[in-house]
């Protein structure tokens, strides 16, 4: 078991929309102890089209939000380099992925895109698609 369940945008905009897997993932989660995160990043990546501002201010109250630090986009500026990816489109994937690896204990990630999170968290990160 896991002690940080990190969320994509896709994740965090699941739970946004009160999608019913994600809300029974989350409350599963927080049931066992397990701490629910994202990173500053997802959430402005995350699909605000259909969904009240109070339903995400609440959402974001609800979970740990990971500052965007100089050291933690240095840490995944270095994956972005170690896999020869670059660009917008694996710069918040590469934030989420760094901030995964740098949690104490065991993360896991959920995500809509498992092949490039697995590259950039690592063996030691869980990976579930969803």
């Amino acid at each position: 078991m896991p002690d940080v369940l990190f969320l994509d945008s896709e994740g965090l905009s699941m739970l946004y929309r009160k999608d019913r897997r994600m809300l029974a993932w989350v409350q599963a989660a927080k049931e066992d102890g397990v701490r629910v995160a994202t990173t500053a990043m997802t959430t402005v990546e995350a699909d605000y089209s259909k969904v009240n501002a109070a339903r995400i201010a609440w959402t974001l109250s609800q979970i740990d939000v990971h500052a965007v630090t100089r050291e933690l986009a240095a840490q995944a500026a270095v994956l972005l380099r170690e896999h020869g990816l670059g660009g917008h489109k694996y710069a918040i994937d590469a934030v989420l992925a760094a901030s995964a690896r740098s949690v104490r204990g065991l993360a896991t990630v959920v995500t809509s895109d498992p092949e490039d999170m697995a590259l950039l968290c690592g063996p030691k990160i869980e990976i579930v698609k969803v």
